[in-house]
């Protein structure tokens, strides 16, 4: 089973520009590599993931086989209003996979 762990700042203001990081637990395997008797390993990397915050998709990545296993992808969004942020992705195998988790956006100070 794969697993994905998603980070962000605890407190997050509304217009402020926070950095989401992505953990997706997933082998990566490259196609080149060999089991212990010698047979190849089978490719199978994600080949697409993407993420959405609401409605709007904020995040694309289509990894090669360059990519180590366990990949961790860091990237920047503004908050505006609280929002549920949603991955997805696809593997070579035709895996999907899915996670959701809500971004909380505390209105801003005034001034």
């Amino acid at each position: 089973m794969n697993l994905i762990r998603m980070q962000w700042p605890e407190r997050i203001t509304a217009g402020e520009v926070v950095k989401v990081r992505l953990l997706v637990q997933h082998p990566m395997d490259t196609g080149y590599l060999q089991d212990l008797l010698g047979k190849l390993v089978p490719r199978n990397v994600i080949r697409l993931l993407t993420c959405t915050l609401g409605p709007q998709e904020v995040f694309r990545v289509e990894p090669s086989s360059g990519i180590a296993a366990n990949p961790l992808f860091e990237f920047f969004v503004r908050a505006t209003d609280t929002a549920e942020m949603r991955v997805e992705w696809v593997d070579d195998r035709g895996n999907h996979g899915e996670f959701r988790q809500t971004m909380v956006v505390l209105p801003a100070a005034p001034k």
